[in-house]
């Protein structure tokens, strides 16, 4: 009698789960388990960790089953590494970045090809903002010969875009006052502190840390000409020729050219299809969220999202957009 009443109990026990996992309203993580995503941003001072938070939250509210963080990290090259180890779901980076991973050629030539990452989405232009103290004289980016320069944070796509235009200038880090390796945040306090003379940001326009330092100091934003501008594409063809709007920030007062580049989502080749299709899904669909949260949330949209992807598209995106007709 003992053993039929605990036979009759596992029975009960196996339907009960077998019943939670068919229910849960149409759970739309993998078998209705809960699965952890972590976002690989950027600097605290940069676009992409506000805009992570922002994905995190739609994540977290609406796919069910799903816990997501944003992550602060060097940026694009650390987090194309990051997603090549399985050690995050979701990574901000620069598409020239990505594109040199996958074909073992520049940041990345001494290096075996990453192959096992996908294009999620492409978000919007990442402006090669070169931000100089007023007291420096810097006028053009031949005049930061001799000056101290943050040129981005170790292994970020920012120390690679301004290696890129400072050689298409004739300019090594040799010729510099000094090179300085130095996030967003941390160029941001260097520059109101007068210990560098310019840096290197490579971000959506405006980009905080940049709109923190004119509280307290005088900026020049420092123009490309469109003839570098133009070489540089023929070298490299992810760039784009792009305006910075006068008044972007504060004692800015004329349109300022300069390159740019496009940030996108990458993620694991085995990341879970259905994942990668709610999170895109998502992504889109409560894009107000990230709109209310910075500006370059109005640069996110569904008809642009495979524009210029380096990389193969992951299936579960891509269904997403074969639903919706994008190509």
């Amino acid at each position: 009698m003992k053993k039929k009443a605990l036979s009759t109990m596992m029975v009960l026990v196996m339907v009960m789960s077998l019943l939670a996992g068919c229910s849960g309203g149409g759970s739309t993580t993998t078998g209705g388990k809960n699965v952890f995503v972590n976002i690989a941003t950027g600097g605290t001072g940069g676009t992409y960790y506000p805009l992570g938070g922002a994905m995190a939250k739609i994540f977290n509210e609406h796919i069910e089953g799903v816990t997501a963080n944003a992550q602060s990290t060097g940026a694009s090259v650390e987090n194309i590494g990051l997603v090549s180890s399985g050690e995050t779901e979701v990574a901000f980076v620069q598409n020239d970045v990505t594109y040199y991973a996958w074909t073992g050629t520049e940041s990345f030539a001494d290096k075996d090809k990453i192959t096992n990452i996908r294009g999620m989405a492409m978000l919007y232009p990442e402006v090669v903002q070169i931000i100089a103290t007023k007291d420096s004289g810097i006028k053009s980016v031949e005049d930061l010969k001799g000056k101290k320069v943050a040129v981005g944070a170790p292994g970020s796509g920012t120390e690679v875009n301004a290696r890129q235009i400072l050689a298409e200038h004739n300019i090594t880090y040799n010729d510099l006052g000094k090179a300085d390796y130095l996030s967003f945040a941390e160029a941001a306090d260097q520059l109101k502190d007068k210990q560098i003379d310019a840096a290197f940001v490579t971000a959506a326009v405006p980009t905080s840390a940049v709109t923190e330092v004119t509280q307290t100091a005088d900026i020049v934003v420092v123009p490309v000409e469109s003839s570098k501008i133009s070489s540089l594409i023929e070298k490299y063809p992810f760039y784009t020729e792009v305006t910075i709007p006068a008044n972007s920030y504060k004692g800015q007062t004329t349109d300022v050219i300069t390159p740019a580049v496009m940030a996108m989502l990458v993620v694991p080749e085995d990341l879970d299809e259905d994942l990668v299709y709610n999170m895109t899904k998502q992504l889109f669909e409560q894009r107000q969220v990230i709109i209310d949260t910075h500006d370059r949330g109005n640069d996110i949209k569904l008809e642009t999202a495979l524009a210029g992807m380096p990389i193969d598209v992951h299936p579960g995106a891509q269904r997403y957009y074969n639903e919706k007709g994008v190509k």
